[in-house]
């Protein structure tokens, strides 16, 4: 029987949820600070990123709530995963609850992956995605 993981990152920014939010549903931000990608947020949408070596994931839009939930499956060779991102507001920033599941570590890609990804969404979230979103407030007017 296969053994299942999951990578969790659990990420306080100084940023409101609307910010936030932005930066995970608007395709252009999205490529600025994550990968490329023909993203649209509607549930039901098919979409890809591109990953660079390690290629196309296909993605579907699964679920949506506005400034609080999305979540997309990730296909990308044998992997066949959910990728979950939920938004708490927290004084006045917010608690990013990111989890990738359905990893299969007896998968030789899927655990290259899993060890891949798990640094790679840590990486993301606590330096890239944070550094991003100060750029961008210093963009907004007011």
């Amino acid at each position: 029987m296969s053994q299942l993981r999951t990578i969790k990152v659990d990420q306080f920014l100084a940023h409101p949820p609307s910010r936030v939010w932005r930066a995970l549903i608007d395709p252009d931000l999205l490529g600025r600070w994550l990968m490329p990608n023909d993203f649209q947020p509607r549930v039901g949408h098919r979409f890809t990123f591109d990953a660079g070596s390690f290629g196309k994931p296909e993605c579907e839009v699964l679920e949506l709530e506005e400034e609080r939930l999305l979540r997309i499956s990730w296909r990308n060779r044998s992997l066949d995963t959910v990728l979950t991102w939920r938004l708490v507001p927290q004084g006045s920033g917010t608690r990013m609850l990111v989890e990738h599941s359905g990893f299969d570590v007896d998968d030789g890609f899927q655990s290259d992956a899993f060890d891949a990804m798990g640094d790679g969404w840590s990486e993301r979230v606590a330096t890239t995605l944070a550094s991003f979103l100060d750029s961008l407030a210093l963009e907004e007017p007011g």
